[in-house]
């Protein structure tokens, strides 16, 4: 409800003058109200049945992007779009928690504990910040780019950001559904916890960077279907941004090390860094390179998050290397691979 309230102040403050734009945010910045069905996925992942919450969210999506595809078709003003993003969210937290009831403990046998929330939040503070700090620098250079080179340029970029971060629900889900045999690998031995967790490095490697190579071949053609000539700087953006997925796969796993070793702290000093140095690279590369930059701005800000800022730690140098040696062991089949060809 705080985010909620300060989306709203805040569009008032960047575009006061663009009434359309602040109803967009007014709608769009409601779907926060309803993450509170994200417990039913939290619960699902504990008992890695994440089926029920893929099943669910993937059928609603599909569904909505059906009417999407009509609101396009038969030209619907820009706001039912929004309202059809709130209805899609409204529907997955209904159905997420009768799903929940279903399936496991009943909404209406919850009861509210304030020393619970207190510990809670004591512990997850750092997380908050960090998830704060991951959002800005999701979407700052959209806003960046809107405030610096105008609407038509965000166009552009936002065409690309969507079809890079697409694949982003990969990671979750397969990150998600395996880490309580990660904490369960913990709990029996460190030898099995970090082989355990080389596997996942290896896996989020082994998926990121064929997608990466995959999708800088075919990005002028993707653009080109999806959103025709008008959109052909896109192209260049898609080629740079794709990249980053390999730092967002890693990240992914590399995330759920800090909240195993209790050191959630290192996660938002991490966040706050990678945001810190992505603004300030687009200030100084946007002007210059435009949307462009913003991407060289992206990556280069992921890539300092996920790799260099394990330099500067003792016990997080282990996480360089095994994260090193996954996209090593990438290297090594594709070089056995071509030459098999």
């Amino acid at each position: 409800l705080i985010a909620y309230l300060l989306a709203c102040v805040f569009i008032v403050y960047l575009r006061p003058d663009d009434p359309i734009v602040q109803g967009v945010v007014a709608i769009l910045g409601s779907l926060m109200l309803y993450k509170a069905s994200d417990i039913a996925v939290y619960w699902f992942e504990a008992k890695v049945l994440s089926k029920y919450t893929v099943w669910v969210q993937n059928g609603t999506f599909l569904v909505f992007s059906a009417i999407k595809v009509i609101l396009i078709l038969y030209q619907f003003p820009l706001i039912s779009f929004a309202w059809a993003m709130l209805a899609e969210s409204v529907v997955v937290a209904l159905i997420l928690l009768v799903v929940l009831g279903k399936r496991g403990p009943s909404i209406f046998c919850l009861r509210f504990s304030a020393a619970r929330a207190k510990g809670l939040l004591s512990d997850s503070w750092p997380l908050v910040v960090s998830a704060l700090a991951v959002s800005i620098y999701f979407k700052v250079d959209q806003v960046m780019i809107g405030q610096m080179l105008g609407n038509e340029a965000v166009g552009v970029y936002s065409a690309a950001v969507r079809i890079s971060e697409l694949w982003y629900f990969i990671p979750v889900v397969v990150v998600g559904s395996v880490f309580p045999s990660i904490i369960e690998a913990k709990k029996r031995s460190d030898a099995l916890y970090y082989a355990r967790l080389q596997s996942l490095f290896d896996v989020m490697s082994l998926m990121s960077v064929p997608i990466a190579i995959i999708m800088t071949i075919v990005a002028p053609f993707v653009i080109d279907v999806l959103y025709g000539s008008a959109y052909e700087k896109s192209d260049s953006v898609l080629i740079i941004h794709i990249w980053i997925s390999i730092f967002v796969f890693l990240g992914v796993a590399n995330s759920k090390w800090f909240l195993v070793e209790d050191l959630q702290r290192l996660m938002f000093v991490r966040a706050v860094l990678s945001a810190v140095i992505n603004i300030l690279l687009n200030y100084i590369l946007i002007p210059k390179y435009g949307v462009e930059g913003a991407a060289v701005a992206s990556l280069i800000g992921y890539f300092i998050g996920t790799f260099c800022y394990d330099l500067f730690r003792s016990d997080t140098r282990k996480l360089l290397y095994m994260k090193l040696s996954s996209i090593n062991i990438v290297r090594s089949i594709c070089k056995r691979t071509w030459r098999s060809v």
